[in-house]
């Protein structure tokens, strides 16, 4: 196994698991260089055939073929797009679907990829979230698509993100971001100290979950700090890791 971290949300009936999802990291892939190993994105620079083998092994993580793999095209705003089969789906930083035997995957390289679930419901989602995805409202979004397709009890895994202390910003971007969001979700995700602005992505979408209702598990990594993980904070030319989750 070389997922970073994986799991199940919630039980079937039977007690048996019933969204499985699992966090890659950089190992286990075929690819070299800058994309060194288990690089998930085809428009970074990466060769292509690498990148194919790579998806085909993230997919049997949770034990499906690529082509059963529906992946974003973030552009980092809030629209949300609802699949029932795999491919990509451009312009979209959220994929929701209630369709058995499709696997959601979000890519990230510093920024928040999660994944949810109301295995009850038969609906799953996968987002990609830095901070315009935290300020224009994609964790509501996916949760509002999720809620409208029946999902009622929904868990939450947060993935790895750069940290605060690794992510200082200009000051008119948290300014920017404080008037886009309600207080108690800014004042966790801005920061000021000792005249440097910082943002706090992760922490500002489990307080977004956490205004919704959703508990959330925390695959709790600087992608900047740990070499395990893609970051382009760190090194620009690199890879994208990614939350894959399965009903």
């Amino acid at each position: 196994m070389f997922a970073i971290a994986s799991g199940a949300l919630g039980q079937n009936p039977d007690g048996s698991s019933a969204a499985l999802w699992a966090a890659t990291g950089r190992a286990g892939g075929s690819s070299i260089g800058a994309y060194r190993s288990l690089n998930l994105a085809e428009y970074v620079g990466d060769d292509a055939g690498a990148v194919a083998e790579n998806r085909r092994r993230t997919a049997g993580l949770v034990g499906l073929e690529s082509s059963d793999v529906a992946v974003m095209g973030a552009t980092h705003g809030a629209a949300v797009g609802v699949v029932s089969a795999g491919g990509t789906v451009p312009g979209v930083d959220a994929l929701v679907t209630d369709s058995q035997g499709v696997a959601l995957l979000a890519l990230a390289a510093d920024c928040v990829p999660l994944v949810l679930a109301d295995p009850g419901a038969g609906v799953i989602a996968a987002v990609h979230c830095g901070w315009r995805g935290l300020g224009a409202g994609v964790v509501g979004a996916a949760v509002a698509t999720m809620r409208e397709l029946g999902a009622v009890a929904i868990e939450a895994v947060v993935g790895p993100a750069i940290c605060a202390r690794c992510y200082p910003v200009p000051a008119e971007r948290t300014a920017s971001l404080r008037q886009a969001l309600p207080s108690q979700i800014s004042d966790v995700a801005c920061i000021e100290r000792s005249g440097t602005s910082f943002i706090d992505v992760r922490a500002g979408v489990s307080a977004q979950l956490a205004a919704l209702g959703i508990a959330a598990l925390n695959v709790d990594v600087c992608t900047n700090e740990s070499t395990d993980l893609f970051s382009y904070r760190r090194d620009t030319v690199t890879g994208r890791q990614g939350m894959i989750i399965r009903q």
